[in-house]
């Protein structure tokens, strides 16, 4: 509350309430919404520049002679499967149970952890092979494309850990349930971008 001056003739002070400003849910579900869209136009632009750049290879390896399929599926399933854990997750955050919601997360990192261990083992492979982002327009294209949803994953991850320590801390609060929940969007979100990944550079790169 703030005091005013009193109108004549008043003998006592006016008060009136402040407006609270702080944005509610819908505002910052909102915004996260915003932030996606803005993610989406980055990896459009990165999928069109491989699909530009993809059969630029200088008279290096294509991904027929690099990619390892088997490798790459494993991947898909740990992160398609972490998608699944993370949903479980989001339905005991609706029970109220947060020991089963900090297992349930903490399922999910592991999967996270894992694709991460695989995408650099394959990484660090292709660096041995000479297959560099120097090589070619193709590897440069595929290191800034595959490297960029790798660092969004590592971030979620990084993210996830985050939360976990507050919901122990905290619980299942409202504040602690929006911020699961802008994390479960952007989880599945990077889900669907590896699928177009899988299909477009691997799949695809495998045949040609």
């Amino acid at each position: 509350m703030h005091e005013v001056t009193a109108p004549p003739g008043a003998t006592a002070p006016v008060f009136y309430e402040q407006e609270d400003h702080a944005h509610g849910d819908g505002g910052t579900l909102i915004g996260f919404w915003l932030y996606l869209m803005s993610d989406c136009l980055l990896f459009a632009v990165l999928f069109a520049t491989y699909g530009v750049l993809g059969r630029n290879f200088a008279a290096g390896p294509s991904g027929a002679d690099l990619f390892n399929l088997p490798l790459v599926a494993l991947n898909t399933a740990l992160l398609l499967i972490s998608s699944i854990t993370y949903g479980f997750a989001m339905l005991e955050v609706a029970k109220n149970r947060v020991d089963a919601t900090l297992r349930w997360l903490a399922v999910t990192g592991l999967f996270g952890a894992a694709f991460l261990a695989v995408e650099l083992y394959e990484f660090a492979h292709l660096i041995r092979e000479g297959a560099t982002p120097q090589r070619s327009a193709f590897l440069s294209s595929f290191f800034a494309l595959v490297g960029t949803h790798g660092l969004h994953v590592l971030f979620g991850t990084i993210w996830l850990v985050t939360l976990m320590v507050q919901v122990r801390r905290y619980g299942l609060i409202a504040d602690n349930q929006r911020r699961l929940l802008c994390l479960s969007m952007f989880w599945h979100f990077l889900d669907v971008v590896w699928i177009g990944v899988f299909t477009f550079v691997y799949l695809m790169g495998a045949m040609r």
